[in-house]
C-alpha cells in the first residue's frame, strides 16, 4: 500500500510535518484537552429528583417570565433557570426562589450571555 507524503502539523504555526493531522508533540497536547473529564448532567444534579421539580416549577409556572414581563408577549415555558447560576452549589441549586421559567430562546441567550467570558462551559441545563 502506498504512503501519503508527510504534510505539515495542524497546529497554527508549527514547521514539523506528519502522515496524521498533528505532529508528535501537538498530538499529545489536544489528546490532553479532549480527554479531559467533564461533568455530565446527573452529576451536576439534573437527576429524577431535578426532573420532577422541574416538572412541577414549569406546571406551576406555564408562561415563560422573560417574554411577559420584559416584551409584553405570551410564550410558553420550557425551560427552569437558575437566576443565579449554581455553578454546582447545591444549595443554590435547589433554591426554588433562584428559579424562573423561561422559553427556550430566552434561556439560550441569557446563557449565552453568561457564558460568553468562558468558551469553555460545556453544560447547561
Amino acid at each position: 500500500m502506498p504512503i501519503n507524503p508527510p504534510k505539515s502539523c495542524g497546529e497554527p504555526g508549527c514547521p514539523n510535518v506528519t502522515h496524521s493531522k498533528y505532529c508528535k508533540i501537538h498530538t499529545a497536547q489536544h489528546t490532553r484537552v479532549h480527554t479531559r473529564e467533564k461533568p455530565n448532567a446527573y452529576k451536576s444534579g439534573y437527576d429524577k429528583h431535578w426532573r420532577r421539580e422541574r416538572k412541577a416549577f414549569l406546571l406551576r409556572n406555564p408562561l415563560c417570565e422573560n417574554c411577559l414581563n420584559k416584551h409584553d408577549v405570551i410564550r410558553e415555558s420550557k425551560q427552569v433557570d437558575h437566576i443565579i447560576p449554581h455553578k454546582g452549589n447545591m444549595k443554590l441549586f435547589w433554591n426554588t426562589s433562584n428559579w424562573q421559567a423561561l422559553c427556550h430562546s430566552c434561556h439560550s441567550s441569557k446563557t449565552a450571555k453568561e457564558n460568553a467570558g468562558n468558551p469553555k462551559k460545556v453544560y447547561s441545563y
